[in-house]
């Protein structure tokens, strides 16, 4: 069995509902048992098979509504594995901090491009951080204290997976000296990052190697999974950029979040619309059950 959770920000209707589900019997897909999991917010629709085509009868048809198709089997997971900027918080770190150097716009089209696939990322990152030589130190806090911020949604996913006995932990192509206190934030169990380099309490230009990249991120999802005894499909990964599709596509459930093109037609479920508690909805969580951050 299967289910196509649909979600909005409060103007899901039971019409939608009705034409989701009909839409799904037209493809095929043995539509069975439909249930508001929040009224206005997530229902689910189960069926009984051809979830491919479920994905193409439902997915971007309903203004304002993201759809997660998967099985209903291990829907809820245990273990999370997420990217940090763009996804965990609202910016990219290396363009906020390269505004304390003025030249953001420089470094900014680098990290799009790499995001979206067309550069190779360890090469980007380097390039981008020696551009960086010698800026004070002191920036790190700045743009810490004055430009990150938490993605809605993102402290209540983790609180709420974690009360229910999931690991969780954020592993990020960016600095430790952003992703551990973001981490600590949010309430992860662990947190992976890069180390950029400083000496004189000021940036050296480099990054401590090994490069925490796309093959990291995805061997920290495989470590933490087989520590656990899970399977594939009790894990949940989601990111927004090139960097994260190995792991996207190696979970259960991997979700690209308001992503770069190449991730979001590669994912097996997409949020466009809604916040990151859309995936609490995804596994069938109601927001009587959240733990509010």
């Amino acid at each position: 069995m299967f289910i196509a959770t649909l979600i909005a920000n409060g103007t899901l209707t039971a019409g939608d509902i009705s034409e989701a589900r009909d839409r799904l019997e037209n493809a095929g897909c043995a539509p069975t048992a439909q249930a508001w999991i929040e009224e206005g917010y997530a229902a689910d629709i189960g069926f009984g098979m051809s979830p491919d085509q479920a994905r193409l009868a439902v997915e971007g048809v309903f203004a304002g509504t993201d759809v997660v198709v998967q099985p209903l089997v291990n829907r809820v997971k245990r273990l999370l594995v997420a990217d940090m900027d763009s996804t965990m918080i609202t910016v990219e770190c290396i363009d906020e901090l390269a505004d304390y150097a003025g030249i953001k716009a420089e470094i900014a089209a680098v990290t799009e491009r790499a995001m979206r696939g067309e550069l190779d990322f360890a090469s980007a990152l380097d390039a981008r951080v020696a551009l960086l030589k010698d800026l004070s130190a002191q920036a790190i806090g700045q743009c810490l204290e004055e430009r990150v911020r938490i993605t809605d949604g993102a402290v209540t996913l983790i609180r709420t997976m974690r009360a229910r006995g999931a690991h969780t932990v954020l592993v990020s192509g960016g600095f430790t000296h952003f992703a551990e206190p973001v981490g600590r934030a949010i309430g992860f169990d662990r947190m992976v990052a890069n180390r950029l380099g400083i000496a004189e309490d000021k940036l050296t230009g480099l990054v401590e190697k090994p490069i925490v990249d796309s093959s990291t991120k995805l061997s920290v999802l495989e470590e933490e999974r087989k520590a656990r005894g899970l399977a594939i499909e009790q894990v949940l990964a989601v990111g927004d950029g090139a960097n994260d599709l190995n792991m996207i596509r190696a979970a259960g459930l991997g979700v690209a979040y308001h992503a770069k093109p190449v991730v979001a037609a590669a994912a097996g479920a997409r949020i466009d619309h809604t916040d990151l508690s859309a995936l609490l909805y995804a596994q069938g969580i109601a927001r009587k059950d959240w733990i509010e951050g």
